[in-house]
């Protein structure tokens, strides 16, 4: 490092450093720095990167899979606007997403707020609760598919101990969504660890304090738990409308969409397009709207989040 001193006309002392370029060492730290991060960089270019772009592209043409694509313009598009499907599709999903939601966040706070209490074999509730979502989606959906068959599911068979006729989950237009919504309660667990980690970070001080000024129980969830777990109900939420966006394997394997396209969710019709009909060109079109629907909802939330999210050092302010 070489530094010059300098003084301007009115005596003023100016100190002006002037640095060489990168030494070895530098230059051998930013290499071994650029080397551990270019497997993720590899990873999002070939997997991610790459095949958005192709998509966007695809999406542009016709493409069979067979034959090489030809470019048509914004013909998929303009077919999507006259596809009932796609808007059936896109109800279907929505009320799913939105049901799912509203169902994962009850539930899994309620138990977060369970087993945050100091109980005995609290340990093990907890790890009971979370167990079952490591379980991969295959087998999951055959398991619910055996659990809520209409003839020999356990669920049935139960109703019919209590004198009631269970109706057919899977098999009716008016209950395959509905049933899709209860699946949700398996997932909860996931949710339950994200919301536990939510609670424990929040000051026992503040529940002393609240206790002290002759608060109850659901007047220090109103203002203290609640209000300080909005930045993980904004974290839920988000990844929550994404995962059930894209919602596939249980569709897929359990009904295939049926009966009468009851139960066609917007990614299964997406693989119904490509994979069925040959059609990768319309397929893409429909995955990048699907970013777009996503991208929108995504960012609306993010922009309205500074309403209702609240931080600990904001409150602290």
């Amino acid at each position: 490092m070489t530094v010059f001193s300098l003084r301007n006309k009115s005596g003023n002392g100016i100190e002006t450093i002037l640095r060489r370029g990168p030494t070895r060492l530098e230059r051998r730290e930013w290499l071994e720095g650029y080397l551990f991060i270019a497997p993720w960089w590899l990873g999002f270019i070939i997997f991610t990167a790459g095949p958005f772009l192709a998509a966007i592209y695809l999406s542009m043409t016709k493409y069979d899979l067979v034959t090489s694509p030809r470019f048509i313009g914004a013909a998929n598009y303009m077919q999507m606007l006259q596809d009932p499907l796609i808007f059936h599709s896109l109800q279907i999903t929505a009320v799913y997403a939105v049901a799912g939601v509203i169902l994962r966040f009850i539930v899994g706070l309620f138990l977060a707020i369970l087993v945050n209490q100091k109980v005995p074999i609290v340990n093990f509730f907890r790890t009971a609760y979370e167990l079952p979502t490591v379980i991969t989606g295959v087998a999951v959906a055959l398991m619910w598919q055996r659990v809520f068959h209409a003839e020999f599911g356990m669920v049935n068979n139960f109703l019919k101990l209590l004198g009631i006729q269970g109706p057919a989950w899977f098999g009716h237009p008016d209950w395959v969504v509905p049933t899709f919504i209860l699946l949700n309660f398996w997932e909860a667990g996931r949710t339950m660890v994200i919301y536990l980690a939510g609670l424990q970070t929040i000051p026992n001080e503040l529940y002393e304090a609240a206790t002290v000024d002759g608060a109850g129980n659901f007047r220090k969830f109103q203002h203290i738990t609640l209000p300080l777990l909005t930045p993980v109900i904004f974290f839920q939420i988000v990844l929550g409308i994404i995962s059930s966006f894209q919602v596939f394997a249980l569709a897929y394997i359990i009904t295939q969409g049926g009966p009468a396209n009851s139960s066609l969710f917007y990614v299964l019709y997406i693989y119904r397009q490509g994979f069925q009909y040959l059609d990768m060109g319309y397929a893409s079109a429909m995955a990048e709207v699907l970013f777009l629907i996503i991208l929108g909802i995504t960012l609306v939330l993010w922009l309205t989040s500074g309403r209702w999210v609240f931080y600990m050092g904001e409150i602290r302010k």
